[in-house]
């Protein structure tokens, strides 16, 4: 990693020198984005894209991270003619194609018929009124994180790739062992690590207004907690236990988490960190009437400035970076591209610290992703009244059905507004 780190950052430092002068007939992309010199996957897509298109150099205009969104539409809404704007979160694309800052692809798609397969339905989360306002080229979905010396040491076999709901609650609850402190399974705090699974059947979503999917899920939830199976959530909450520390103790078999935990758990396992020495991924589990491979996650993309003056040569970049090619250099940084293929699989299983089995490698090829809180004018409030009403039930203040109950109608009244 220390080497890819020093690639990059060699590459920054090459590319920067010579940027300002663009040779004739050269068209040079300005890219706004954040934290450019201390994200990998920058430096990386810049070499491997002039490498193979040597008409385009790119040029990175850096925006602080913490006002990203705010920054860039204010950069959008004064005229700016940078070529592409990175989208840190759905909510601002929603804004930006609303305000027509957005070039519409659908037109570029069409003409090269561009393959989106590879998103595995991630795509739509750009997709409003029918036009692609962007589309994604990083994505951090969610799969199941396991301790390999709990289940050698109970001689239980690991978990699947194909495992339900309630094949994973009797597993956790199979892999308890209160006299040596092991539980089954591990749930962090926040509301989309315990209900969200409801969206995975790419119909439900956190925006509907109708809540009654993530009754199943609280269910389950509490039968593990009565079961002793997973912590107490006041006891979590009280302790302040964080989930990389909580997996990282070495006495929690299962953990559902975002694949960006991999980066941090190969690290702090190899500077002694953590307890835990062998591990592995599975996709997380389904409902029955759920394919196998389905997940949810949040998205990073890349949307074409309507202002842009190089529309042609910034779709190039765009459909480059999406796709397979671009996959593969995010890949390279140890970040996950949006883009899911066998090529892209072995490219982030070939890390270093890695799983080498191949059930951790399949994991890396969901069959579908669906967007964690898609773009809605009310998404800020809805989620602040789902987050709200979470935290009454998770502490059982009050029960699932009155929950969900407010859910619908406290959402219901936001909606109509």
């Amino acid at each position: 990693m220390k080497k890819l780190l020093a690639l990059a950052l060699s590459v920054i430092m090459a590319l920067s020198m010579v940027s300002f002068a663009a040779a004739e007939g050269n068209t040079v992309l300005k890219i706004v984005g954040w934290d450019i010199n201390t994200t990998a996957y920058y430096a990386a897509q810049k070499e491997a894209f002039e490498a193979t298109h040597p008409g385009i150099t790119i040029e990175y205009i850096d925006v602080s991270s913490q006002d990203y969104g705010t920054k860039a539409s204010t950069m959008l809404a004064g005229g700016d003619t940078s070529d592409i704007f990175m989208v840190k979160a759905v909510p601002d694309i929603l804004n930006w194609y609303n305000a027509g800052y957005a070039e519409p692809l659908n037109p570029y798609m069409e003409k090269d018929n561009y393959d989106v397969s590879g998103f595995v339905g991630m795509e739509t989360g750009y997709r409003y009124d029918d036009v692609q306002a962007a589309l994604p080229f990083r994505s951090d979905f969610w799969v199941l994180f396991y301790n390999k010396t709990l289940f050698d040491n109970a001689g239980v076999p690991y978990p699947t790739n194909d495992m339900t709901w309630e094949q994973y609650k009797d597993l956790a609850i199979k892999m308890t062992d209160p006299a040596k402190g092991i539980y089954g399974a591990h749930y962090h705090t926040w509301l989309s690590a315990v209900v969200n699974w409801a969206v995975d059947d790419g119909v439900n979503t956190l925006v509907d207004g109708d809540y009654e999917d993530l009754k199943y899920f609280y269910e389950l939830y509490f039968a593990l907690e009565d079961a002793g199976a997973i912590m107490p959530y006041p006891e979590v909450q009280a302790a302040g236990l964080h989930y990389s520390g909580a997996f990282g103790n070495g006495n929690i078999a299962m953990l559902p988490m975002g694949y960006w935990y991999v980066s941090t758990l190969i690290s702090n396992i190899k500077n002694g960190t953590y307890n835990v020495t062998d591990w592995g991924i599975t996709a997380v589990p389904h409902k029955e009437d759920v394919p196998a491979g389905s997940s949810f996650g949040n998205l990073t993309g890349a949307m074409i400035n309507k202002a842009s003056a190089n529309k042609d040569a910034a779709w190039t970049y765009v459909a480059w970076l999406c796709g397979a090619e671009g996959a593969a250099a995010t890949a390279s940084t140890g970040n996950r591209p949006a883009w899911v293929s066998e090529d892209v699989a072995n490219v982030m299983s070939s890390v270093e610290g890695f799983p080498t089995d191949e059930n951790s490698k399949a994991a890396l090829l969901p069959t579908m992703v669906s967007i964690e809180l898609p773009g809605h004018p009310k998404a800020s409030e809805i989620s602040t009244i789902l987050n709200e009403e979470h935290s009454a039930i998770i502490t059982r203040e009050i029960d699932i059905d009155e929950g969900i109950m407010n859910m619908n109608d406290r959402v219901a009244e936001v909606l109509a507004q």
